[in-house]
């Protein structure tokens, strides 16, 4: 029998397989097999953690809620700018060095300034 951990992790890995659309929670808790009872707690448990939004949905005439994932994949563009990678001193970077991603100024430059090329 899977353990109410390892149904979060599922449900919480289907919910973001899903995109944008979201998933109802009773399609989520038939590909889990688990039942409405367990499902219903599993997507609070997700929901107060922040990992999930629940917003309810009339479906075929019943209330229901449809779940989206607060977390997005990561994508490879968000990266490809990312100063490390052509930096001279990468070899030198280290938490006990003088040189370090908390003292590094283009990488605060680089972080204040990625939200801006996303809006």
């Amino acid at each position: 029998m899977s353990t109410r951990n390892d149904l979060e992790y599922k449900a919480l890995r289907l919910i973001m397989d899903s995109g944008p659309e979201g998933i109802l929670q009773s399609k989520l808790w038939r590909d889990l097999g688990a039942s409405s009872r367990e499902g219903s707690r599993i997507s609070l448990k997700l929901k107060k953690k922040g990992m999930i939004e629940r917003k309810r949905e009339l479906y075929n005439g019943r209330w229901t809620y449809r779940l989206f994932s607060r977390r997005r994949p990561v994508m490879i563009d968000s990266i490809m700018d990312i100063p490390c990678a052509m930096c001279d001193d990468i070899n030198k970077c280290g938490e006990e060095t003088t040189i370090s991603l908390i003292s590094c100024n283009q990488m605060s430059d680089w972080l204040l300034n990625s939200n801006d090329s996303k809006d």
